[in-house]
């Protein structure tokens, strides 16, 4: 096998090697979050409590960071699957991450109703709830557009780049407010041994690198051209056939 035959195998054996990587970042991520909430804070409860104040990081993480970089990453993933399904699969990681991100906002905002305690006067709520509404109205925006697609095929192709400019902008924006949160709780619930590197110090610290890691990766996958979704000759003739049917005219060829 020469050089040029090897070329494909060599850069998709990177590729599932990064995305590997990518998926145990996350899903260490996630981990370490439930161990720092779990046997650091007192662990889960729905209770209006500190312990429900724990879900949220939990859900916050897994939710607007951990599925949300998954739903961006299927288009690479399954590049060779039919177009339609993996739209579908996009769409439902990120109603998942949707769902869980709110639960997370629900119990924190329970708990702060709960202990007397404002709400919404730090950086890091102001960053998360425009983050999570934004991740709102990209879902909708997704949805009308793409899974539904009710607009033409221009407005869809003109959106298109926007649509992915937000992914990618909302996950930034997620992976910051993430770490501007472990700093705040940090502070506030170890403030004083938190310069002696105590153990729960670093595993929140590990926890923001992790974090940072993951995004970084995300955006490389996402931005490689050579990792892009390869054209469809059949789905292109069918997304032709589409636009001249609603669009005016007759289809060039039966």
């Amino acid at each position: 096998m020469n050089m040029e035959d090897s070329g494909p195998d060599r850069r998709g054996s990177v590729f599932a090697g990064l995305v590997g990587a990518s998926q145990v970042l996350g899903l260490v991520s996630v981990v370490i979050t439930g161990v720092w909430m779990g046997h650091y804070r007192g662990g889960f409860a729905w209770d209006g409590s500190a312990r429900e104040f724990n879900l949220h990081p939990l859900c916050m993480v897994l939710g607007l960071v951990l599925l949300h970089g998954d739903a961006i990453l299927v288009y690479r993933v399954f590049s060779n699957e039919a177009k339609k399904k993996v739209k579908l699969l996009h769409g439902t990681i990120h109603l998942l991450a949707l769902i869980t991100s709110i639960v997370g906002v629900v119990a924190v905002f329970d708990f702060h109703s709960a202990s007397l305690i404002p709400h919404l006067y730090s950086l890091h709520s102001w960053g998360g709830l425009t983050t999570l509404i934004l991740f709102s109205l990209q879902w909708v925006m997704g949805l009308l557009f793409f899974l539904f697609p009710g607009a033409s095929s221009w407005l869809r192709a003109t959106y298109l780049p926007i649509h992915v400019f937000c992914g990618l902008t909302l996950l930034v924006m997620a992976i910051g407010t993430s770490l501007l949160g472990i700093t705040e709780k940090l502070l506030f619930s170890i403030e004083s041994s938190y310069p002696q590197f105590t153990s729960e110090g670093v595993l929140a610290n590990i926890l923001g690198v992790l974090l940072v890691l993951f995004g970084v990766l995300l955006c490389y996958l996402v931005t490689r051209e050579e990792y892009r979704r390869p054209p469809n000759p059949e789905e292109e003739a069918l997304s032709v056939h589409f636009k001249t049917l609603t669009e005016g005219g007759a289809p060039a060829t039966p």
